[in-house]
């Protein structure tokens, strides 16, 4: 395979064939984000793309799901989108599921019969980040988003049928705004009710605007109990169904259930881990 740069996929892909087709993100300007950092978003050629189906479809037959790196597959024009998703169905044909992220905007430039079309060819999940639901929040992180956008956006997958998985931030708005932070995204959430919801925990790397802020002490991180608290605030605020977790590294207390089913247990847990009855993820173990 032709990897270039850091190639991130969700912890749930871990045993899918990873097909790069673009390197780095269009928008890359958030602010906690630095995956892409000095890297030229761009499409990789047909050329290249055409060469790594041909080694998955030698060397890659016990995976029956395609991921589509790298950040920002979903941008790629509809008609190049279409040909790239033809030749994984004729190349790879045990491949049952294609998946990719999908922001606000690349959700919202293809229309409900675009979605369609891309579903029927196999696009069975987008992971979209949210980060927070808070409009302040956003612009703060620069996402290039609204809350009435990523609401639409979400709609729009669910809508088409595709499973929609969404992730949010915690301890992203800092120590000011987190009680507004956990009850916006709460809402937003139940608005767009994904199917699936992840909570992150905000881990501050170094070539990030969001280190310096902290460094600079304009911005303040949140403490294991704190991101305790808002965990519990906006739990408490989603009204949406769906599955709910925060089983990735970054999280302090892994937790894995349905909502609404188990939205006490879940609260409950919380509760425990407030009154510290439960053992926390140590620092060591935290990871991105």
């Amino acid at each position: 395979m032709h990897y270039e740069g850091n190639i991130i996929r969700p912890p749930s892909e871990a045993d899918s064939i990873i097909l790069q087709v673009t390197v780095g993100c269009s928008h890359n300007k958030c602010i906690f984000c630095g995956a892409y950092k000095n890297i030229l978003f761009n499409i990789k050629s047909d050329e290249i793309i055409n060469k790594d189906i041909k080694f998955a479809a030698q060397y890659c037959r016990r995976q029956n799901t395609v991921f589509l790196a790298d950040g920002d597959a979903l941008i790629i024009p509809q008609k190049r989108l279409i040909d790239i998703f033809s030749r994984i169905r004729e190349k790879l044909t045990w491949v049952k599921r294609i998946r990719l992220y999908g922001n606000a905007k690349s959700i919202l430039r293809k229309s409900p019969e675009d979605l369609a079309d891309l579903k029927q060819l196999g696009l069975d999940r987008i992971y979209m980040g949210l980060e927070s639901g808070s409009d302040s929040v956003l612009t703060f992180l620069k996402k290039g988003s609204n809350a009435e956008k990523m609401i639409e956006g979400g709609k729009r997958v669910r809508e088409a049928g595709i499973f929609l998985s969404v992730t949010v931030l915690l301890g992203i708005a800092g120590r000011e705004n987190s009680e507004e932070h956990a009850i916006s995204t709460g809402k937003v959430l139940s608005a767009m009710q994904p199917n699936q919801i992840a909570a992150l925990t905000l881990m501050l790397l170094p070539n990030t605007e969001i280190y310096t802020l902290e460094k600079e002490n304009k911005f303040t991180l949140l403490n294991s109990r704190e991101l305790l608290a808002e965990l519990r605030i906006l739990v408490d605020h989603i009204t949406s169904r769906g599955q709910f977790h925060t089983n990735h590294a970054s999280n302090y207390l892994p937790i894995n259930g349905r909502l609404p089913k188990d939205k006490d247990a879940i609260l409950a847990k919380i509760d425990q881990a407030l009154a510290g009855n439960f053992s926390l993820t140590p620092e060591y173990l935290r990871a991105l």
